[in-house]
């Protein structure tokens, strides 16, 4: 049986680390991109494919999709889109350049990307794509909205796609993880940084180690039937409930704290 290969984004640490080691130790053959030089070396280290990848860069997309394929044969399985990271701040402090540079990481490099590779996965006959979301993909909060909007603009897209792909042989599921730990709060860009945005300290509470989505992402790939969604924590459950339970007021008032 054929190696099946997985292209995985933002795989230098936490999510997308700990999926790239499971995978292959279930012999999947990864494509692990990174955006950093020496993060692409280390990968290779580790018995990974090491690609350089920016996803805020149009040119470094197109060379680490063409690298892709010319390695892989044009023979892919999955693509799991799990890079991005977060601007935080109020609205009002945020400029057009820097929500303009959320969205060109968290989705319009995800688009092109996946666009470059959808043709190879549709050639596989069966194939998945798996991408990040978050559970502020399904809530917005204080101080999180242009995160939390692109995050909602990748569920938009994720589920256009799901549909418009339903008879090509690929399927597309999204994760939701709520509070997981990993590098992503230590990487945020501080719009305000007079004015950190801090996670509130229950969160600490129902924060899971990264690999707390292999179980949602191992069923996303393998399983006949993958879901559409994956929320992953507690958090990420409650909130999807509450999301269609609570009226809107009584929702926003949970989530301003007061």
């Amino acid at each position: 049986m054929p190696q099946k290969n997985i292209v995985i984004t933002g795989s230098s640490s936490g999510i997308g680390l700990a999926a790239a080691h499971d995978l292959l130790r279930r012999g999947y053959g990864v494509f692990a991109a990174c955006r950093k030089p020496e993060d692409v070396q280390r990968m290779n280290q580790l018995g990974f494919t090491g690609i350089e990848l920016d996803l805020n860069d149009r040119d470094s997309v197109s060379r680490a999709a063409a690298e892709i394929l010319e390695l892989s044969d044009n023979q892919l399985f999955a693509l799991f889109n799990n890079g991005g990271y977060g601007v935080y701040g109020q609205l009002d402090s945020i400029s057009r350049e820097q929500m303009e540079q959320q969205f060109a990481t968290n989705v319009f490099g995800t688009h092109q990307l996946t666009l470059l590779l959808l043709p190879a996965l549709r050639a596989s006959g069966d194939a998945r794509i798996v991408n990040t979301s978050s559970v502020l993909g399904l809530i917005s909060t204080p101080g999180r909205g242009v995160y939390a909007a692109s995050k909602y603009a990748l569920e938009a897209w994720s589920d256009a796609l799901r549909m418009e792909l339903h008879d090509s042989g690929v399927r597309v599921s999204l994760i939701e993880p709520g509070p997981i730990r990993t590098r992503f709060t230590d990487n945020v860009t501080q719009a305000q940084q007079d004015k950190p945005v801090k996670n509130p300290g229950i969160a600490g509470r129902f924060t899971l180690p990264p690999e707390a989505i292999l179980p949602k992402l191992r069923h996303a790939l393998e399983s006949k039937h993958p879901r559409l969604r994956y929320p992953v924590t507690i958090v990420a459950h409650a909130m999807s409930a509450l999301r269609r339970l609570l009226p809107g007021w009584m929702l926003d008032r949970i989530l301003r704290g007061k």
